[in-house]
């Protein structure tokens, strides 16, 4: 059972990383996709290394430069940036609603890549989940607009990358300082986006406004977050953190609906209660009844 404690650190990281998509949204169209993210890993990689060597883990920096690195591509610079650019076109609350995807997306590259296998309940809730997903998209596929499905598609593939990074982070850096992962993999989601961001800087200075919806992006929503998931993780366990994945969407609703007047839908709503329902039972937080005996006569 988790402490107070516990469930009030899943609420924080959830309203931080349901934020998230909020101060993307704003911040984005003035920086650029892949500028804004550039800046949000290397603020949050200068946030976290002085923790880093506060705790004398800088050592597992170098020992594990090149799967760490992978992890910052995979788990920060690609989904992170095709988030970013989502919310062009995707209110707040919708591109948070695709990354609860997330979960059923690690399952699948599991079971394929690490021959893990599924239970009955997460085959179950893999299908439930795809209705979902089908279900709030279904009716902005439908629109001629092309950048929309092109945001939506975004979405989905930034659920699937960090599917990925989830399962190599498992295989590869099992065991490893979780605070020196997070350091290192913001430093490598940096160095590999620079070059694309120097590319594509936006001709126009940023405004004082989004320079503080960045800085606030990523300390409080990328390196104060990783300090609490991981945290979490240790005190609580990783299946009751990855619950998180249920509260995310509510709060990115809920900060979209406060502070950028998005509306949100009933048939977005359903859908997101689809989704969470498949992602719970795939994870294994929500269970099918237990068969009950068959009880013979004598």
């Amino acid at each position: 059972m988790m402490r107070a404690s516990d469930i009030f650190s899943l609420i924080l990281l959830a309203a931080l990383w349901g934020a998230s998509f909020l101060f993307m949204r704003v911040a984005v169209p003035e920086f650029g996709a892949v500028p804004l993210i550039m800046v949000r890993v290397s603020l949050a990689a200068l946030f976290l290394l002085p923790i880093v060597y506060w705790r004398g883990r800088q050592q597992v920096m170098r020992q594990k430069a090149l799967p760490i690195a992978i992890v910052g591509i995979f788990n920060s610079a690609i989904p992170f940036s095709l988030i970013a650019f989502s919310t062009l076109y995707l209110t707040a609350g919708f591109a948070s609603i695709l990354n609860a995807a997330t979960p059923m997306c690690a399952a699948v590259i599991a079971y394929l890549w690490l021959r893990q296998k599924l239970t009955r309940a997460a085959v179950l809730g893999l299908v439930i989940g795809l209705v979902g997903v089908t279900l709030l998209v279904w009716e902005k596929i439908g629109f001629s607009d092309g950048h929309t499905v092109l945001a939506i598609l975004a979405g989905l593939l930034a659920a699937f990358c960090y599917g990925i990074a989830a399962n190599y982070s498992k295989k590869h850096l099992a065991g490893q300082s979780t605070i020196a992962i997070a350091a290192g993999s913001q430093i490598a989601a940096a160095v590999f986006l620079l070059p694309l961001a120097i590319y594509w800087w936006p001709s126009e200075t940023p405004s004082l406004a989004g320079w503080i919806n960045v800085l606030v992006l990523a300390i409080a929503c990328t390196g104060f977050a990783y300090i609490l998931y991981f945290r979490l993780i240790e005190t609580a366990g990783a299946a009751n953190a990855t619950t998180v994945t249920f509260l995310m969407p509510v709060f990115g609703m809920l900060w979209g609906g406060l502070f950028l007047d998005e509306v949100v839908a009933l048939e977005t709503l359903i859908a997101c209660s689809v989704i969470l329902l498949g992602t719970g039972m795939t994870i294994g937080v929500i269970k099918l009844p237990a068969k009950s005996p068959v009880k013979v006569s004598s």
